[in-house]
């Protein structure tokens, strides 16, 4: 039988900043435009690794700007504070007949300006899914001039991409801000903004003029089938799936991030049930919610969803680790973990683990043969059913890797 041969693509690098291959970085035509307005960003996951994905400029060019990440907001208590601030009420960025147009009417004083984010079809989607953010007032305006994307299409000629719209509402919303009629334009102001965005453009046609060359490939065996490279370990009838959040100080970008290591605030876990779906999962479950040792950080409340009262009485890392180890099976179970963080946690604090792990963020890469993006993701592209198997963020994300978990299972079995 001859061998069959296929070829590997050199990872490329990546600029960590804009997420970019370094080759088409535009982060050299990034400056900082200070505003009035609160721009925030609601992303469909599916847009999150979008190579040519315009919010990312945003983000880079405007201090004043977040991006949330998700399908249903109602219950993310990070995007409601940021969308009920008394000192700057909250407007939709959609254009609609109910819409009030900027330029004839625009708001007076400082705004949050929200814009759904991702193709037409995901903004139509986020804001079905999201029926409160109707009772916010709805604005839109009349573009100057087609849409620059030339890398995608719109399904309209008067439709712009988001920084797009975002440069030309913004130059409407802050002509009046103090200071402002100073300077020579608010368009010029904002038009800073297309810079990057007009470089990403430039480099994706000219990359696409030059015949798209392939990257430098290297030989490689022909691969077995996906389902033949799971891990045989997935068919374990104790498996463990597990989720850690932490007090995270490193990642608060509104203090400054000094420099205390991360700490377990959040443990759950479930053991599956051999021969269940994931709607009948457990046989026991495992969770508790650690006292913060060290300062507490904005993290836990902002991220992980939970209450300042729930972390105050929660219960000791000493008690939480002895629990661990009576519930945890060292030498049968057969750990399910999603990267590399919580268990990261899990070793920080000394907790008792199995000798058998599995990433299944490696494993579902390998077996869809492409990268998986955030568990969110991938769940959004394969339309998996999952539901809260816990308190806060870590509930959720538990029960988002059951789901995964089953999938993969049932892939291995098939």
């Amino acid at each position: 039988m001859s061998e069959e041969h296929s070829e590997a693509v050199e990872p490329r690098e990546y600029c960590a900043r804009c997420g970019r291959p370094v080759v088409a970085c535009y982060c050299a035509h990034v400056i900082q435009i200070p505003t009035r307005t609160r721009v925030v960003v609601l992303q469909h996951p599916r847009e999150r690794h979008k190579a040519i994905g315009t919010a990312r400029i945003a983000a880079l060019c405007l201090p004043n700007a977040e991006i949330v990440v998700g399908f249903d907001f109602a219950n993310d208590r990070h995007a409601r504070a940021l969308l009920n601030n008394p000192d700057a009420p909250a407007v939709l960025l959609y254009p609609s007949p109910d819409a009030r147009d900027l330029r004839v009417d625009p708001p007076r004083g400082a705004v949050t300006l929200v814009v759904l984010d991702g193709t037409w079809h995901h903004a139509k989607t986020l804001l079905r899914e999201n029926p409160w953010l109707h009772a916010f007032p709805k604005v839109a305006f009349s573009p100057e001039r087609p849409s620059e994307y030339r890398i995608r299409s719109e399904p309209r000629e008067d439709y712009v991409s988001t920084i797009e719209a975002l440069a030309q509402a913004l130059a409407i919303l802050e002509a009046d801000a103090p200071g402002e009629r100073a300077q020579p334009s608010t368009s010029d102001r904002f038009d800073a903004l297309m810079v990057p965005f007009r470089a990403m453009v430039d480099f994706q046609l000219d990359y696409v003029a030059r015949g798209s060359a392939p990257r430098k490939r290297k030989n490689r065996r022909h691969q077995a089938t996906s389902a033949s490279r799971l891990p045989p370990a997935l068919l374990s009838s104790s498996l463990v799936c597990v989720m850690g959040e932490a007090n995270a100080w490193s990642n608060d970008r509104s203090i400054g991030g000094p420099a205390y290591p991360h700490e377990l605030v959040h443990l759950c876990a479930t053991r599956l049930a051999p021969g269940t779906h994931a709607d009948t999962h457990a046989t026991m479950s495992f969770e508790h919610i650690v006292q913060p040792r060290l300062p507490l950080a904005a993290s836990p409340i902002k991220h992980a969803l939970l209450t300042e009262q729930q972390l105050r009485y929660g219960v000791t890392i000493e008690t939480c680790i002895e629990s661990w180890r009576q519930w945890i099976n060292t030498d049968e179970d057969v750990l399910c973990i999603w990267g590399h963080y919580t268990l990261g946690l899990l070793q920080r604090e000394g907790m008792p683990l199995p000798t058998r792990i599995i990433d299944l963020r490696k494993v579902a890469g390998e077996y869809i043969k492409a990268s998986t993006g955030s568990a969110e993701d991938l769940i959004a592209k394969f339309d998996l059913a999952w539901q809260s198997q816990g308190q806060g963020r870590g509930g959720q994300r538990l029960g988002m890797l059951i789901a995964i978990t089953q999938w993969l299972v049932n892939a291995a079995r098939a």
